[in-house]
């Protein structure tokens, strides 16, 4: 579904990202991880398309998308959920939703989404009607997950979707994460809590600096502590 070869971006003159490579089998759960800095972050953004200066190659679904820009990543099918959710003040959580599938080829399904979010979601469906800024956190952050399902993506970025966000409703999310693949969506998971995300994953890769430095199945990395201390700081 997705593959990356030495792909390296800046940030003006910041080099962040250094030759990277890695892939996504399709119907995979795909971690990265690795401590603050370390380049997952941006290597999302690079992979949808939001980093200016980049350069390699990013291949999706077979077709090699580096130089195009995001909104034509999105209409192939690639949704990303940003570490900041990017919930729209003043709108109400059915109007954020709306968003999401706006300019998408599955638009005149808006109305079958919307049931179909309002099920798997079931904070959100008795929140349809209200501010969506209003919510919680971990409700925010459902919507921003919810509102990237609406267009029916191949492939979901999911950059630190439990950070600051009750137990509970983080278990409720990485059961939706399995369902999600269950139902056929590849995601690439960005997550700080380690033992959470290599619970739900097939594979992961680790960061430190801008490369990649270890490459397995997330059962593999699950049971090596020393790797985990010596580059996530667990």
């Amino acid at each position: 579904m997705l593959k990356i070869a030495n792909l390296s971006a800046w940030y003006g003159h910041s080099h962040i990202l250094q030759d990277i490579s890695l892939e996504v089998k399709r119907g995979e759960i795909v971690t990265l991880i690795g401590r603050n800095g370390a380049g997952k972050t941006t290597t999302l953004r690079s992979i949808m398309g939001l980093v200016p200066k980049r350069q390699g190659s990013v291949v999706f679904d077979g077709e090699e998308i580096l130089a195009e820009p995001a909104h034509k990543r999105f209409h192939r099918g690639l949704a990303y959920v940003p570490e900041e959710r990017r919930i729209v003040p003043g709108l109400s959580v059915l109007e954020n939703l709306r968003l999401g599938i706006i300019g998408s080829a599955n638009r005149s399904k808006e109305n079958e989404r919307i049931d179909l979010i309002a099920e798997t979601f079931p904070r959100l469906k008795q929140r349809l009607g209200q501010e969506a800024i209003t919510m919680s956190g971990g409700e925010q952050q459902m919507l921003a997950i919810a509102r990237a399902m609406m267009a029916e993506p191949q492939m979901i970025l999911l950059d630190e979707p439990s950070e600051g966000i009750m137990p509970i409703l983080v278990d409720e999310m990485f059961e939706l994460f399995r369902n999600m693949k269950t139902a056929g969506t590849t995601i690439m998971l960005v997550e700080q809590n380690v033992e959470l995300a290599l619970g739900i994953s097939d594979r992961a890769y680790i960061m430190d600096q801008g490369e990649i430095v270890y490459h397995d199945t997330a059962t593999a990395l699950l049971a090596d502590k020393a790797m985990q201390e010596r580059y996530c700081a667990v």
